[in-house]
Protein backbone atom coordinates (compact mmCIF):
# COMPACT_ATOMS: atom_id res chain seq x y z
CA UNK A 1 0.00 0.00 0.00
CA UNK A 2 1.13 3.25 -0.90
CA UNK A 3 0.40 6.18 1.57
CA UNK A 4 0.36 9.64 -0.41
CA UNK A 5 2.16 11.94 1.69
CA UNK A 6 0.41 15.61 1.71
CA UNK A 7 3.10 17.84 -0.31
CA UNK A 8 4.45 20.96 1.46
CA UNK A 9 2.17 23.98 -0.49
CA UNK A 10 4.66 27.09 -0.95
CA UNK A 11 3.76 29.19 1.92
CA UNK A 12 3.98 32.99 2.69
CA UNK A 13 6.87 32.91 5.94
CA UNK A 14 5.04 34.20 9.03
CA UNK A 15 7.31 37.13 11.13
CA UNK A 16 8.12 37.51 14.23
CA UNK A 17 5.13 39.20 15.46
CA UNK A 18 2.61 37.55 13.52
CA UNK A 19 0.72 35.16 15.30
CA UNK A 20 -2.43 33.02 14.51
CA UNK A 21 -5.55 32.07 17.09
CA UNK A 22 -7.67 29.30 17.18
CA UNK A 23 -11.40 30.69 16.95
CA UNK A 24 -14.80 29.46 16.16
CA UNK A 25 -16.36 29.49 12.19
CA UNK A 26 -12.25 30.75 11.40
CA UNK A 27 -10.37 29.21 8.63
CA UNK A 28 -6.81 28.90 8.74
CA UNK A 29 -5.30 28.63 4.77
CA UNK A 30 -2.19 28.50 3.23
CA UNK A 31 0.58 29.64 6.14
CA UNK A 32 3.32 28.08 7.83
CA UNK A 33 3.25 28.39 11.71
CA UNK A 34 6.66 27.52 13.56
CA UNK A 35 6.16 27.63 18.01
CA UNK A 36 3.44 28.51 18.85
CA UNK A 37 1.45 27.54 22.01
CA UNK A 38 -2.16 27.19 21.31
CA UNK A 39 -3.29 24.93 24.21
CA UNK A 40 -6.16 24.75 26.58
CA UNK A 41 -9.03 26.25 24.00
CA UNK A 42 -12.17 25.30 23.05
CA UNK A 43 -13.35 25.98 19.43
CA UNK A 44 -15.73 24.93 16.69
CA UNK A 45 -15.91 24.73 13.48
CA UNK A 46 -11.85 25.50 13.22
CA UNK A 47 -10.75 24.26 9.59
CA UNK A 48 -6.65 24.26 8.90
CA UNK A 49 -6.22 23.99 5.13
CA UNK A 50 -2.79 23.71 3.19
CA UNK A 51 -0.68 24.37 6.04
CA UNK A 52 2.28 23.29 8.12
CA UNK A 53 2.91 23.44 11.51
CA UNK A 54 6.54 23.16 13.35
CA UNK A 55 6.95 22.66 16.79
CA UNK A 56 3.48 24.01 17.40
CA UNK A 57 1.87 23.07 20.96
CA UNK A 58 -1.59 22.34 21.45
CA UNK A 59 -2.31 20.94 24.23
CA UNK A 60 -5.59 19.58 26.09
CA UNK A 61 -7.64 21.71 23.39
CA UNK A 62 -11.45 20.81 22.74
CA UNK A 63 -12.13 21.42 18.93
CA UNK A 64 -15.47 20.23 18.07
CA UNK A 65 -16.92 19.80 14.14
CA UNK A 66 -12.63 19.57 13.21
CA UNK A 67 -11.69 20.10 9.40
CA UNK A 68 -7.81 19.61 8.33
CA UNK A 69 -6.90 18.77 5.25
CA UNK A 70 -3.45 19.17 2.78
CA UNK A 71 -1.33 19.68 5.98
CA UNK A 72 1.72 19.03 7.93
CA UNK A 73 2.29 18.91 11.53
CA UNK A 74 6.21 18.47 11.98
CA UNK A 75 7.66 17.99 15.82
CA UNK A 76 4.43 19.29 17.52
CA UNK A 77 2.74 18.83 20.46
CA UNK A 78 -0.70 17.86 20.26
CA UNK A 79 -1.32 15.63 23.30
CA UNK A 80 -4.86 15.19 25.40
CA UNK A 81 -6.50 17.24 22.40
CA UNK A 82 -10.31 16.38 21.58
CA UNK A 83 -10.64 16.00 18.30
CA UNK A 84 -14.46 13.81 18.07
CA UNK A 85 -15.66 13.38 14.68
CA UNK A 86 -13.04 15.56 13.31
CA UNK A 87 -12.20 15.15 9.54
CA UNK A 88 -8.38 14.91 8.27
CA UNK A 89 -7.42 14.27 4.16
CA UNK A 90 -3.67 13.92 3.55
CA UNK A 91 -2.49 15.10 6.78
CA UNK A 92 1.03 14.23 7.80
CA UNK A 93 1.75 13.91 11.34
CA UNK A 94 5.77 13.44 11.48
CA UNK A 95 7.41 13.24 15.08
CA UNK A 96 4.36 14.35 16.67
CA UNK A 97 3.70 13.78 20.61
CA UNK A 98 -0.10 12.32 20.58
CA UNK A 99 -0.37 11.06 23.79
CA UNK A 100 -3.70 10.63 25.32
CA UNK A 101 -5.19 12.70 22.17
CA UNK A 102 -8.96 11.30 20.98
CA UNK A 103 -9.54 11.14 17.58
CA UNK A 104 -12.93 9.05 18.19
CA UNK A 105 -15.79 9.50 15.55
CA UNK A 106 -13.24 10.93 13.07
CA UNK A 107 -12.43 10.20 9.51
CA UNK A 108 -9.24 9.78 8.47
CA UNK A 109 -7.89 9.91 4.93
CA UNK A 110 -4.65 9.41 2.98
CA UNK A 111 -2.73 10.18 6.97
CA UNK A 112 0.58 9.28 7.86
CA UNK A 113 1.47 9.38 11.40
CA UNK A 114 5.28 8.89 11.48
CA UNK A 115 8.12 8.44 14.31
CA UNK A 116 5.77 9.80 16.58
CA UNK A 117 4.64 8.98 20.32
CA UNK A 118 0.48 7.96 20.01
CA UNK A 119 0.26 6.14 23.86
CA UNK A 120 -3.01 6.08 25.19
CA UNK A 121 -5.04 7.79 21.91
CA UNK A 122 -8.32 6.86 20.81
CA UNK A 123 -9.00 6.07 17.31
CA UNK A 124 -12.24 4.41 18.37
CA UNK A 125 -15.16 4.53 16.02
CA UNK A 126 -13.04 6.11 13.48
CA UNK A 127 -13.50 5.52 9.73
CA UNK A 128 -9.93 5.09 7.96
CA UNK A 129 -9.05 4.84 4.47
CA UNK A 130 -5.56 4.62 3.38
CA UNK A 131 -3.91 5.12 6.60
CA UNK A 132 -0.11 4.08 7.56
CA UNK A 133 1.38 4.36 11.33
CA UNK A 134 4.70 4.02 10.76
CA UNK A 135 7.33 3.47 13.67
CA UNK A 136 4.95 5.13 16.16
CA UNK A 137 4.32 4.65 19.72
CA UNK A 138 0.60 3.00 19.86
CA UNK A 139 0.72 1.68 23.86
CA UNK A 140 -2.64 1.23 25.34
CA UNK A 141 -4.37 2.61 22.51
CA UNK A 142 -8.04 2.18 21.81
CA UNK A 143 -9.02 1.07 18.33
CA UNK A 144 -12.83 0.13 19.03
CA UNK A 145 -15.32 -0.16 16.27
CA UNK A 146 -13.23 0.59 13.98
CA UNK A 147 -13.96 0.67 10.14
CA UNK A 148 -10.95 0.49 7.69
CA UNK A 149 -9.28 -0.01 4.46
CA UNK A 150 -5.80 0.18 3.89
CA UNK A 151 -4.54 0.29 7.44
CA UNK A 152 -0.81 -0.30 7.57
CA UNK A 153 1.08 -1.03 10.76
CA UNK A 154 4.86 -1.03 9.73
CA UNK A 155 7.38 -1.04 12.85
CA UNK A 156 4.63 0.12 15.43
CA UNK A 157 4.69 -0.90 19.25
CA UNK A 158 0.95 -1.76 19.87
CA UNK A 159 1.12 -3.13 23.65
CA UNK A 160 -1.79 -3.25 25.52
CA UNK A 161 -4.02 -2.26 22.26
CA UNK A 162 -7.85 -2.45 22.35
CA UNK A 163 -9.05 -3.52 19.10
CA UNK A 164 -12.47 -5.13 20.42
CA UNK A 165 -15.68 -4.76 17.63
CA UNK A 166 -12.87 -4.50 14.81
CA UNK A 167 -12.65 -6.46 12.01
CA UNK A 168 -9.31 -7.98 11.65
CA UNK A 169 -9.20 -10.16 8.24
CA UNK A 170 -5.98 -8.69 6.10
CA UNK A 171 -4.71 -6.77 8.88
CA UNK A 172 -0.94 -7.38 9.07
CA UNK A 173 0.74 -7.16 12.28
CA UNK A 174 4.06 -9.18 11.78
CA UNK A 175 6.47 -5.50 11.06
CA UNK A 176 4.91 -3.94 14.83
CA UNK A 177 5.64 -5.62 18.62
CA UNK A 178 3.05 -6.45 21.26
CA UNK A 179 3.22 -7.85 24.47
CA UNK A 180 -0.34 -7.99 25.38
CA UNK A 181 -3.45 -7.40 22.76
CA UNK A 182 -6.88 -7.24 22.91
CA UNK A 183 -9.30 -8.89 20.40
CA UNK A 184 -12.55 -9.58 19.82
CA UNK A 185 -12.21 -13.32 19.08
CA UNK A 186 -14.72 -14.00 16.81
CA UNK A 187 -13.09 -10.71 14.29
CA UNK A 188 -9.74 -12.68 14.96
CA UNK A 189 -10.05 -14.92 11.40
CA UNK A 190 -7.54 -12.98 8.71
CA UNK A 191 -5.53 -11.49 10.86
CA UNK A 192 -1.55 -11.63 10.02
CA UNK A 193 1.00 -12.52 12.86
CA UNK A 194 3.90 -13.80 13.52
CA UNK A 195 3.90 -17.11 14.95
CA UNK A 196 5.45 -15.79 18.14
CA UNK A 197 2.75 -13.46 18.19
CA UNK A 198 0.35 -15.94 17.49
CA UNK A 199 1.51 -17.75 20.91
CA UNK A 200 1.02 -14.34 22.58
CA UNK A 201 -2.62 -13.62 21.36
CA UNK A 202 -3.41 -17.56 22.31
CA UNK A 203 -2.49 -17.33 25.87
CA UNK A 204 -4.15 -14.30 26.15
CA UNK A 205 -7.11 -16.00 24.98
CA UNK A 206 -6.66 -18.38 27.95
CA UNK A 207 -5.40 -21.30 25.89
CA UNK A 208 -2.62 -23.55 27.68
CA UNK A 209 0.16 -24.05 25.30
CA UNK A 210 2.92 -26.56 25.84
CA UNK A 211 6.15 -26.66 24.18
Amino acid sequence: MKIKKPVAPLLPKLTETDFISLDDEVIIEGLSVKEQDLSYQDVRNLVFRECQFEKLTMNRNHLERFECSNVIFDHCDLSNTEWIGASFHQVHFRQCKLTGTNFAESYLRDCLFEDCLADYTSFSATNQKVVQFKQTSLNDTEFVEVTWNNLLLDGCSVTGSNWFHTKLAGLDLTKSTFEKIAFSQELLKGLKVTQEQAITIAAGLGLLIEE
